[in-house]
Protein backbone atom coordinates (compact mmCIF):
# COMPACT_ATOMS: atom_id res chain seq x y z
CA UNK A 1 0.00 0.00 0.00
CA UNK A 2 1.20 3.34 -0.97
CA UNK A 3 -2.18 5.45 0.36
CA UNK A 4 -2.40 7.17 -2.79
CA UNK A 5 -6.15 6.91 -2.08
CA UNK A 6 -6.05 7.19 2.23
CA UNK A 7 -9.26 9.09 2.80
CA UNK A 8 -11.22 8.70 -0.45
CA UNK A 9 -14.34 7.20 -0.63
CA UNK A 10 -15.25 6.10 -4.36
CA UNK A 11 -18.45 4.39 -5.68
CA UNK A 12 -17.88 2.18 -8.33
CA UNK A 13 -20.45 0.63 -10.60
CA UNK A 14 -20.08 -2.66 -12.00
CA UNK A 15 -17.34 -3.34 -9.00
CA UNK A 16 -17.57 -6.51 -8.29
CA UNK A 17 -16.49 -8.90 -11.02
CA UNK A 18 -14.24 -8.44 -13.63
CA UNK A 19 -12.93 -5.18 -14.70
CA UNK A 20 -14.89 -3.10 -12.12
CA UNK A 21 -13.34 -5.83 -9.50
CA UNK A 22 -9.73 -5.08 -10.28
CA UNK A 23 -10.57 -1.52 -9.89
CA UNK A 24 -12.04 -2.03 -6.61
CA UNK A 25 -8.46 -4.13 -5.47
CA UNK A 26 -6.28 -1.19 -6.48
CA UNK A 27 -8.65 0.93 -5.06
CA UNK A 28 -8.32 -0.50 -1.42
CA UNK A 29 -4.60 -1.65 -1.42
CA UNK A 30 -4.47 2.51 -2.01
CA UNK A 31 -6.37 3.55 1.15
CA UNK A 32 -9.65 4.44 -0.30
CA UNK A 33 -13.09 3.12 0.81
CA UNK A 34 -15.12 1.74 -1.57
CA UNK A 35 -19.08 1.49 -2.55
CA UNK A 36 -19.64 -1.41 -4.76
CA UNK A 37 -22.91 -1.37 -7.06
CA UNK A 38 -23.75 -4.38 -9.14
CA UNK A 39 -27.53 -5.13 -10.37
CA UNK A 40 -27.78 -9.15 -10.73
CA UNK A 41 -24.36 -10.38 -8.77
CA UNK A 42 -25.60 -9.92 -5.21
CA UNK A 43 -23.27 -12.85 -4.14
CA UNK A 44 -20.15 -11.24 -6.18
CA UNK A 45 -21.01 -8.57 -4.25
CA UNK A 46 -21.11 -10.05 -0.25
CA UNK A 47 -17.82 -11.71 -1.04
CA UNK A 48 -16.53 -8.22 -2.06
CA UNK A 49 -17.18 -6.75 1.27
CA UNK A 50 -15.62 -9.82 3.12
CA UNK A 51 -12.72 -9.81 1.27
CA UNK A 52 -12.03 -6.13 1.39
CA UNK A 53 -13.79 -6.11 4.90
CA UNK A 54 -16.69 -4.26 6.07
CA UNK A 55 -14.67 -1.10 7.61
CA UNK A 56 -13.33 -0.51 3.69
CA UNK A 57 -16.45 -1.75 1.51
CA UNK A 58 -20.08 -1.38 1.29
CA UNK A 59 -22.35 -3.49 -1.46
CA UNK A 60 -25.52 -1.85 -2.97
CA UNK A 61 -27.71 -3.67 -5.30
CA UNK A 62 -28.08 -1.37 -8.22
CA UNK A 63 -29.97 -0.48 -12.12
CA UNK A 64 -27.41 2.04 -13.00
CA UNK A 65 -30.65 3.17 -15.79
CA UNK A 66 -33.03 3.92 -12.72
CA UNK A 67 -32.17 7.44 -11.03
CA UNK A 68 -34.01 5.99 -8.09
CA UNK A 69 -31.17 3.62 -7.26
CA UNK A 70 -28.66 6.30 -7.93
CA UNK A 71 -30.67 8.62 -5.40
CA UNK A 72 -30.22 4.77 -3.11
CA UNK A 73 -26.20 4.53 -3.84
CA UNK A 74 -25.75 8.28 -3.02
CA UNK A 75 -27.48 7.85 0.13
CA UNK A 76 -26.04 5.06 1.39
CA UNK A 77 -22.10 6.20 1.00
CA UNK A 78 -22.89 9.39 2.64
CA UNK A 79 -24.67 7.30 5.63
CA UNK A 80 -21.87 4.91 5.85
CA UNK A 81 -18.70 6.85 4.65
CA UNK A 82 -20.19 10.45 4.99
CA UNK A 83 -19.27 11.77 1.58
CA UNK A 84 -18.14 11.28 -1.87
CA UNK A 85 -14.92 11.63 -3.42
CA UNK A 86 -14.53 9.57 -6.61
CA UNK A 87 -17.43 8.28 -8.79
CA UNK A 88 -16.21 5.33 -11.51
CA UNK A 89 -18.68 4.80 -13.62
CA UNK A 90 -17.76 0.59 -15.24
CA UNK A 91 -21.41 -0.78 -14.92
CA UNK A 92 -22.06 -1.76 -19.12
CA UNK A 93 -23.18 -4.50 -21.04
CA UNK A 94 -22.03 -5.33 -24.34
CA UNK A 95 -24.85 -5.44 -26.39
CA UNK A 96 -26.59 -7.32 -28.84
CA UNK A 97 -23.80 -8.08 -30.78
CA UNK A 98 -26.14 -8.25 -34.51
CA UNK A 99 -25.62 -5.93 -37.30
CA UNK A 100 -27.59 -2.48 -37.14
CA UNK A 101 -30.19 -3.98 -39.56
CA UNK A 102 -30.55 -6.71 -37.29
CA UNK A 103 -31.05 -4.92 -34.10
CA UNK A 104 -34.43 -4.39 -32.49
CA UNK A 105 -34.82 -1.12 -30.53
CA UNK A 106 -35.35 -3.30 -27.09
CA UNK A 107 -31.98 -4.48 -27.19
CA UNK A 108 -30.84 -0.95 -28.68
CA UNK A 109 -32.54 0.47 -25.61
CA UNK A 110 -31.34 -1.58 -23.25
CA UNK A 111 -27.64 -0.96 -24.34
CA UNK A 112 -28.03 3.23 -24.31
CA UNK A 113 -29.83 2.91 -20.78
CA UNK A 114 -27.26 1.26 -19.02
CA UNK A 115 -24.01 2.27 -20.31
CA UNK A 116 -24.86 5.79 -21.28
CA UNK A 117 -28.20 7.20 -19.21
CA UNK A 118 -26.38 5.27 -16.70
CA UNK A 119 -23.34 6.86 -16.93
CA UNK A 120 -25.18 10.71 -17.20
CA UNK A 121 -27.12 9.33 -14.09
CA UNK A 122 -23.94 8.63 -12.23
CA UNK A 123 -22.63 11.74 -13.61
CA UNK A 124 -25.16 13.90 -12.41
CA UNK A 125 -25.97 12.11 -8.46
CA UNK A 126 -22.23 12.27 -7.82
CA UNK A 127 -21.22 15.93 -8.71
CA UNK A 128 -24.37 16.92 -6.25
CA UNK A 129 -22.94 15.15 -3.70
CA UNK A 130 -19.48 16.16 -4.22
CA UNK A 131 -20.51 19.67 -3.45
CA UNK A 132 -22.68 18.88 -1.21
CA UNK A 133 -20.27 16.95 1.26
CA UNK A 134 -17.26 17.41 -0.17
CA UNK A 135 -16.96 20.75 -1.11
CA UNK A 136 -17.02 20.68 -4.95
CA UNK A 137 -13.83 18.66 -5.54
CA UNK A 138 -14.00 15.33 -6.80
CA UNK A 139 -13.15 12.89 -9.63
CA UNK A 140 -15.07 11.34 -11.69
CA UNK A 141 -13.91 8.31 -14.27
CA UNK A 142 -16.40 7.34 -16.86
CA UNK A 143 -14.97 3.37 -18.34
CA UNK A 144 -15.74 3.98 -22.61
CA UNK A 145 -13.76 1.69 -24.49
CA UNK A 146 -11.51 1.45 -27.40
CA UNK A 147 -15.20 1.24 -29.33
CA UNK A 148 -15.78 4.71 -28.34
CA UNK A 149 -13.37 5.70 -30.29
CA UNK A 150 -13.31 3.66 -33.52
CA UNK A 151 -16.64 1.67 -33.72
CA UNK A 152 -16.56 -2.31 -33.81
CA UNK A 153 -18.63 -3.51 -36.97
CA UNK A 154 -21.06 -5.85 -34.85
CA UNK A 155 -21.72 -3.15 -32.33
CA UNK A 156 -23.40 -0.94 -33.18
CA UNK A 157 -25.30 -0.01 -30.05
CA UNK A 158 -21.93 -0.21 -27.60
CA UNK A 159 -20.11 1.57 -29.77
CA UNK A 160 -22.63 3.96 -30.08
CA UNK A 161 -23.05 4.34 -26.05
CA UNK A 162 -18.64 3.91 -25.59
CA UNK A 163 -18.35 7.11 -28.33
CA UNK A 164 -21.39 8.86 -26.47
CA UNK A 165 -19.68 8.53 -23.40
CA UNK A 166 -16.61 10.05 -24.36
CA UNK A 167 -18.31 13.27 -25.44
CA UNK A 168 -20.16 13.50 -22.11
CA UNK A 169 -17.28 13.29 -20.44
CA UNK A 170 -15.74 16.29 -21.97
CA UNK A 171 -18.65 17.94 -22.39
CA UNK A 172 -19.18 17.68 -18.66
CA UNK A 173 -15.24 18.25 -17.69
CA UNK A 174 -15.41 21.67 -19.97
CA UNK A 175 -18.56 22.62 -18.27
CA UNK A 176 -16.88 22.23 -14.82
CA UNK A 177 -13.90 23.39 -15.37
CA UNK A 178 -14.98 26.78 -16.49
CA UNK A 179 -17.42 27.28 -13.80
CA UNK A 180 -14.39 26.75 -11.27
CA UNK A 181 -15.37 23.85 -10.05
CA UNK A 182 -13.00 21.45 -8.72
CA UNK A 183 -14.62 18.24 -9.89
CA UNK A 184 -12.87 16.50 -12.84
CA UNK A 185 -13.98 13.87 -15.23
CA UNK A 186 -12.06 11.87 -17.57
CA UNK A 187 -12.24 9.06 -19.73
CA UNK A 188 -10.85 5.04 -19.67
CA UNK A 189 -11.04 3.46 -22.90
CA UNK A 190 -9.92 -0.23 -22.21
CA UNK A 191 -8.69 -2.36 -25.07
CA UNK A 192 -9.23 -6.27 -24.62
CA UNK A 193 -9.30 -7.20 -21.00
CA UNK A 194 -9.06 -11.26 -19.74
CA UNK A 195 -12.43 -11.20 -17.93
CA UNK A 196 -15.18 -14.05 -18.13
CA UNK A 197 -16.78 -12.20 -20.80
CA UNK A 198 -14.49 -12.97 -23.32
CA UNK A 199 -15.47 -16.34 -24.68
CA UNK A 200 -12.38 -18.36 -24.74
CA UNK A 201 -13.27 -19.63 -27.99
CA UNK A 202 -12.47 -16.19 -29.23
CA UNK A 203 -9.24 -15.53 -28.04
CA UNK A 204 -7.31 -17.18 -30.89
CA UNK A 205 -9.12 -14.77 -32.87
CA UNK A 206 -8.14 -11.92 -30.66
CA UNK A 207 -4.64 -12.11 -29.56
CA UNK A 208 -2.93 -11.81 -33.21
CA UNK A 209 -5.11 -8.36 -33.06
CA UNK A 210 -3.25 -7.43 -30.09
CA UNK A 211 0.35 -5.60 -30.67
CA UNK A 212 1.73 -6.50 -27.26
CA UNK A 213 0.83 -10.41 -27.88
CA UNK A 214 -1.47 -10.91 -24.94
CA UNK A 215 -4.98 -9.62 -23.01
CA UNK A 216 -4.99 -6.89 -20.65
CA UNK A 217 -5.54 -7.98 -17.00
CA UNK A 218 -8.34 -5.62 -14.64
CA UNK A 219 -5.34 -4.56 -12.94
CA UNK A 220 -3.85 -2.37 -15.55
CA UNK A 221 -7.56 -0.52 -15.59
CA UNK A 222 -7.35 -0.21 -11.85
CA UNK A 223 -3.66 1.22 -12.01
CA UNK A 224 -5.10 4.15 -14.54
CA UNK A 225 -8.03 4.59 -12.33
CA UNK A 226 -5.84 4.91 -9.06
CA UNK A 227 -3.92 7.97 -11.19
CA UNK A 228 -7.54 9.61 -11.97
CA UNK A 229 -9.30 9.06 -8.41
CA UNK A 230 -5.23 10.19 -7.17
CA UNK A 231 -4.61 14.02 -7.00
CA UNK A 232 -1.49 13.08 -8.84
CA UNK A 233 -4.03 13.61 -11.98
CA UNK A 234 -4.88 17.38 -10.75
CA UNK A 235 -4.38 18.95 -14.45
CA UNK A 236 -5.91 15.79 -16.11
CA UNK A 237 -9.44 17.29 -17.78
CA UNK A 238 -11.74 15.89 -20.02
CA UNK A 239 -8.54 13.96 -21.46
CA UNK A 240 -8.87 10.14 -22.50
CA UNK A 241 -6.28 7.51 -21.45
CA UNK A 242 -6.19 4.38 -23.97
CA UNK A 243 -5.10 1.04 -22.11
CA UNK A 244 -5.42 -1.58 -25.05
CA UNK A 245 -1.60 -3.24 -25.49
CA UNK A 246 -1.13 -0.71 -28.72
CA UNK A 247 -4.42 -1.71 -30.88
CA UNK A 248 -4.71 1.34 -31.45
CA UNK A 249 -0.98 2.86 -31.89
Amino acid sequence: MTDRLKGKVAIITGGVAGIGLGIAECYVREGAKVVLTANHNVTAGEQAVAQFGADNALFIQQDVSKEADWQKVIAGTLEKFKKLDILVNNAGIGGAGVAIEDESLADWQRTVDVNLTGNFLGMKAAIKAMKDTNEATGSIINVSSVAGLMGLPLAPDYSATKGGTRLLTRAAATSLARRGINIRVNSVHPGWIDTAIVPEAAKPQILPTIPAGHMGEPKDIGEICVYLGSDESKYAIGSEFTVDGGVRA
